[in-house]
């Protein structure tokens, strides 16, 4: 009996192998956990990683499928951007891993995916990392003037900030009147 389309079990651990090959130094850790593979890459190698597994056919990651990013009030490192990769034709998926430190900047992946640009700018918006060289960061569901980032460690879920005094009644922090002037 069929259930549907079949799904490769094993891991997609070669890919990991082919970027190293495709850009040296570009594999600081892999890791495979529950049958994905994690590949940490230095910021400055994010922009080479990305398009190497673009365009070379046999990784030929051609779609972005999220980029998102993590928190972390101690450690080493302030934040993890995390990029997933997804090849259709070959169904493997990869996930990069950027561990940026406090005032850290990552260069922006728009001029491979023009998608990135809206999730580039969400990032931004609720976690507060920086894309150089991106074409547009600004915000994108919160207001222009709002000082904090809503998915930060750090960020005052009983209130938000309250520097902020809008008329009317009280919304939830990310509510956005489109009816407000």
């Amino acid at each position: 009996m069929t259930g549907g389309p079949f799904v490769d079990a094993v891991p997609a651990a070669h890919l990991a192998e082919r970027l190293e090959a495709l850009v040296p130094g570009a594999v600081l850790e892999t890791v495979l956990f529950r049958n994905e593979v994690t590949v940490v890459v230095p910021a400055a190698l994010i922009v080479a990683a990305c398009r190497a597994l673009k365009d070379d056919p046999e990784s030929d990651c051609a779609m972005l499928t999220d980029v998102t990013s993590v928190h972390h009030l101690e450690g080493d490192f302030e934040h993890e951007v995390i990029y997933q990769l997804h090849s259709l034709e070959k169904n493997h998926r990869i996930r990069l891993k950027v561990l940026l430190r406090p005032g850290e900047t990552i260069p922006s992946v728009t001029p491979i995916w023009k998608g990135a640009n809206w999730l580039e700018r969400e990032v931004f918006d609720l976690a507060g990392v920086r894309f150089s060289g991106h074409p547009d960061l600004r915000r994108i569901i919160m207001p222009d003037d709002y000082p904090d980032h809503p998915l930060r460690k750090d960020f005052d879920v009983e209130g938000g900030p309250t520097s902020i005094d809008m008329p009317g009644r009280p919304a939830s922090p990310g509510f956005r009147d489109m009816d407000h002037a």
